[in-house]
């Protein structure tokens, strides 16, 4: 697989992702559904912000292991939450992690009304080899 970033200014690199990921000679592509912070058990977490974003990138860092694919393989990364303000002080739990794997990725953040259930937090993942 060969990877390219393009970003065509700095400002992103603080934010932790890229403008665009371009990607050749791919061996595979995992799309992951968005995952949230749902027990093993599939009930939802009706925890604060901070522990359920700790759960989902667990779920997600799971369904990408179990699928043979490494993290650091992440091109996409779809946020979704249903509050910006209450993401906002814990973004670096997910900063921190990005960084230790070594994941270079364009992302969109997006605010939305509701989630399922009690969920306030969901990542979603494209991952290639």
């Amino acid at each position: 697989m060969e990877k390219r970033i393009i970003n065509p200014w700095t400002w992103q690199n603080e934010r932790s992702y890229a403008q665009a990921v371009e990607v050749k000679q791919v061996e595979g592509t995992l799309y992951c559904a968005g995952q949230a912070a749902v027990h093993a058990d599939g009930t939802s977490s009706n925890a604060d912000m901070k522990t359920q974003l700790l759960l989902a990138i667990q779920n997600l860092e799971q369904v990408i292991t179990e699928a043979d694919y490494e993290c650091k393989n992440i091109v996409r990364l779809n946020i979704l939450t249903t509050s910006t303000a209450e993401l906002w002080p814990h973004f670096t739990v997910l900063q921190e992690w990005i960084a230790k794997h070594g994941i270079q990725q364009a992302t969109t953040l997006c605010e939305v009304k509701t989630l399922f259930e009690t969920l306030s937090i969901e990542l979603e993942a494209t991952v290639v080899k």
